[in-house]
């Protein structure tokens, strides 16, 4: 334990990894020497993240920094994930921590004024939720295949404020976001009693950071100033104001290294406190 937050030469696969967010841990992971694959169904965000790595690391470190990959992944397709699985396997070496970051929302299935909950479409719910549970699901079932015969690794899912109460306008969201709490913790209760006890399986439930899913929600989109939904975020939000993609850096590291080797099954939240806060 005299590194307890080491994650140097880990490989860690991070699917949804172009994104704000999971960019942002790529990033950070990658500066404390783990080894990176972004996987994105968009090649050229993913591509934009692996260059950001590698022409950022620093000369004196370059052998601990800015080892990164980027593959085109779609994780709704198994066989792209295998294909993706083999591609990372061949130039970083075997998969050490999964994070699942794929995922979002779309228009179609959030209620408004002009589409009511009983109009919502049946296919665009269906992608919601497929994207954020059944996209969760199959890159685990691929990339944990070999953590479970080897019998270490660590998975890491990316839940939602969501998960802990459902927000209005978004009921696919909400609804996907509490499969990916529960399969988190029902994961982790599995790997341990039928192949290893030295699998953890966590989850993270970020709360609220400006991101391309849910700018169109939170600010206007002529003014950019806050909606009235935003508003209401930011009075609950004890701290008063909405997250950096950087403040997720630190429980990431945490749940990923050995400073949380007795740690499963959990879902943290980093939320400024709007889960806590009951509104009086």
């Amino acid at each position: 334990m005299n590194k307890p937050f080491d994650v140097s030469g880990k490989v860690v696969a991070i699917t949804g990894g172009g994104g704000v967010l999971c960019g942002t841990m790529a990033k950070a992971l990658a500066k404390a020497g783990a080894k990176i694959a972004v996987l994105d169904l968009i090649e050229s965000g993913a591509k934009k993240i692996a260059d950001e790595i590698r022409s950022n690391a620093r000369p004196e470190r370059s052998r601990r920094e800015g080892r990164a990959i980027a593959v085109k992944c779609n994780v709704l397709d198994k066989e792209s994930l295998e294909a993706a699985k083999e591609t990372i396997t061949a130039e970083l070496g075997q998969v050490d921590v999964l994070i699942n970051g794929a995922g979002g929302n779309k228009k179609e299935a959030t209620t408004s004024p002009d589409l009511s909950f009983f109009d919502l479409s049946a296919e665009a719910v269906r992608f919601v939720f497929e994207l954020n549970f059944i996209g969760t699901l199959l890159p685990t079932q691929v990339f944990a295949r070999e953590m479970a015969e080897r019998g270490t690794g660590v998975i890491l899912n990316i839940s939602s404020m969501n998960a802990f109460r459902p927000l209005t306008k978004i009921p696919a969201y909400s609804a996907a976001k509490a499969a990916v709490s529960n399969f988190t913790q029902w994961l982790a209760v599995h790997v341990c009693q039928n192949y290893s006890k030295e699998i953890r399986v966590n989850a993270i439930a970020p709360g609220f950071f400006l991101t391309e899913q849910n700018r169109f929600l939170l600010t206007d989109e002529k003014t950019g100033e806050l909606t009235d939904r935003g508003r209401k975020i930011i009075e609950h939000t004890p701290m008063g104001r909405f997250g950096q993609p950087e403040e997720l850096v630190g429980t990431v590291l945490w749940l990923l290294s050995d400073a949380a080797k007795f740690v499963t099954g959990v879902v943290v939240p980093i939320d400024g406190g709007f889960s806590a806060f009951s509104g009086v």
